[in-house]
């Protein structure tokens, strides 16, 4: 049976779950979100944060539980049952497969915009065709080219944070510490729950790491560490950083909100700070492209070895790289897509299967923690019943915030999923295939 190496440390595992995050993209992403917010794009962060991290809870019990590869799609599928568990594998799908385009295709469109002759397909076609041979060669490689990486990111990251500060000091009126953008004139909550909705799209990291469970030592204990510190170093750097980017450009009037990090880099720091802000945000798409397109692989790999997806495309491991080369493969294939796709397209309907996995997630805490077993006292009601209640409301309430396209669209996407597990389940008469994952 084919068996993923361990080798992966918890540093290694954080590292990979925040380049995936990709920090660098509260920046790209502000104007967006100052936008739907009306300037209240700090409260949007807070909101997701608390959010994901109920969420957080919920994946790395089990994580715990459950130390094998195939995240949501393995939880609810073993806590609740394989019916489910294979909606809850393609409500990921949506998410995984779709989310390293949008990533390539927003660093294509920045590129673009830089270098307006070369065609934005080339910028595309470049990003699917470095990331795949890096992740083929194998996650060794990936983990040191994101490590080189994720400096140079975070190195530009706290220079625009720094370059705020600097630029909100040289304005005696405008204090460094302040409300505003958190409450503005008057909190407008259903504003902030859909800016919420959509910034929660840069906490994917967290459920992505519990992918590479079989290629972690010490599983039961890294991976719901590392789901944990991931979401809260992740959440402390998107509030920070979209607070002072508020407090340096507290207007909501950008000449394109698709790329407003452009002007306010150019304000904050001149003609020149924008070039580096450039590299760094596409450093950043890049690392995190890495990161997703691995992640959506092991997912593949994991519904390919159960016999969900075919397994001779999805199942196997290549002799030489010992990596899923048929699904990374596939990752870049989708990816293609971006050629005919803009950045809005891409991204509406991601959430929505993020959303939904993240739910049956909290349920399955439920399921196996509280339904199936005998311990029942006040503790147990809070970890394995409030809490993850208190994740799956929250989560269902982001969902309810998306745009009305975004769920169309997802709604029809899950539709698919039920009419491909009717047909291979023959109407719902028998469970769909499972592979029961041994330790190795």
């Amino acid at each position: 049976m084919a068996r993923l190496q361990r080798t992966l440390s918890l540093g290694s595992v954080v590292l990979f779950g925040i380049a995936y995050m990709t920090p660098i993209i509260v920046l790209g992403t502000f104007g967006i979100l100052a936008d739907v917010t009306q300037g209240l794009v700090p409260a949007a962060y807070v909101a997701a944060s608390l959010a994901m991290l109920f969420t957080a809870l919920s994946y790395a019990r089990m994580a715990a539980a459950f130390p094998v590869a195939g995240s949501a799609y393995t939880y609810v599928r073993k806590s609740i049952s394989p019916k489910l568990g294979f909606l809850a594998g393609w409500a990921v799908l949506l998410d995984y497969l779709f989310l390293p385009m949008a990533i390539w295709l927003i660093g294509a469109a920045y590129l673009h915009s830089a270098f307006p002759d070369v065609p934005q397909a080339l910028w595309v076609l470049a990003f699917i065709g470095v990331t795949t041979a890096i992740n083929v060669a194998g996650l060794k490689l990936a983990k040191t080219v994101n490590g080189a990486l994720m400096l140079v990111q975070f190195l530009v990251l706290l220079a625009f944070v720094a370059l705020c500060v600097h630029y909100v000091l040289g304005d005696a009126s405008k204090p460094l510490w302040s409300l505003a953008p958190f409450v503005g004139e008057g909190l407008n909550l259903p504003l902030v729950m859909s800016g919420a909705a959509i910034a929660c799209y840069s906490f994917l990291g967290f459920d992505a790491v519990s992918t590479l469970t079989e290629e972690t030592r010490d599983p039961r204990r890294t991976i719901p560490r590392a789901i944990l510190l991931i979401t809260l170093v992740g959440g402390l750097i998107f509030i920070a950083t979209s607070y002072f980017v508020q407090l340096a450009h507290p207007s909501i009037e950008f000449q394109s909100a698709d790329s407003a990090a452009y002007e306010i880099a150019r304000n904050i720091g001149g003609d020149m700070f924008v070039s580096v802000f450039l590299i760094g945000l596409i450093v950043g798409q890049f690392t995190s492209g890495l990161s997703a397109q691995a992640s959506a692989s092991r997912l593949l790999f994991a519904m390919g070895r159960d016999g969900v997806l075919p397994q001779s495309l999805f199942g196997r491991l290549s002799e030489r790289f010992g990596t899923p080369v048929g699904s990374i493969v596939l990752c870049g294939v989708v990816a293609l897509l971006a050629l005919e796709m803009d950045v809005t397209t891409s991204t509406s309907f991601i959430n929505f299967g993020a959303f939904l996995a993240f739910s049956l997630v909290n349920l399955s805490v439920i399921f196996h923690y509280w339904l199936r077993s005998d311990q029942r006292g006040p503790r147990e009601a809070l970890l394995f019943v409030v809490c993850p209640l208190i994740g799956m409301v929250s989560t269902l309430w982001l969902m309810i915030s998306l745009d009305h396209l975004a769920i169309i669209l997802g709604l029809s996407w899950l539709a698919l999923g039920v009419i491909y597990l009717a047909w291979l389940t023959g109407g719902f008469r028998r469970q769909p295939p499972e592979l029961h994952f041994e330790e190795a």
